[in-house]
């Protein structure tokens, strides 16, 4: 079985590219994971200046990867489902490099800001009306 769910925060805007030929979208962006430390613990690794997250890499295809590239900025809260995936390279250098990356089959945006989507200079961060699948509610409508 190869499942991973992940909720962090973008460690940079996501790189949007389209493969040639086939012209499918695909995003890259790394998400930063908290490590599920004490309160001690956490200060300790920070005076140590160890690191208190993961750091993964999340790839990204299709009209998910547009509204990835669209809609999410450094910072933002994101949930990921997915799999791991890992492969490998070589280098300029011609040494042997690995990856291990996130393929990302759902990605929910957990906290939206004020920040306006690429490339529209008058909407607003909470329109969502060309996402796909995705139909605003009424708050009066939720049943709890």
């Amino acid at each position: 079985m190869n499942n991973v769910v992940l909720i962090g925060r973008l460690t940079r805007d996501p790189e949007l590219r389209y493969i040639p030929n086939s012209g499918q979208a695909v995003s890259t962006f790394s998400l930063a994971v908290d490590k599920n430390l004490s309160k001690d613990k956490k200060q300790e690794m920070e005076a140590r200046n160890q690191p208190t997250a993961d750091f993964v890499n999340i790839v990204v295809w299709g009209k998910s990867a547009e509204n990835c590239a669209n809609y999410l900025v450094k910072g933002r809260l994101v949930g990921i489902q997915g799999r791991i995936q890992s492969g490998s390279y070589e280098a300029k250098d011609g040494t042997k490099r690995y990856t291990t990356d996130v393929v990302a089959s759902t990605v929910e945006f957990l906290e939206w800001g004020d920040s306006k989507p690429q490339g529209d200079s008058n909407s607003k961060g909470s329109d969502f009306s060309d996402l796909q699948d995705f139909h605003p509610i009424d708050n009066d409508d939720i049943p709890f």
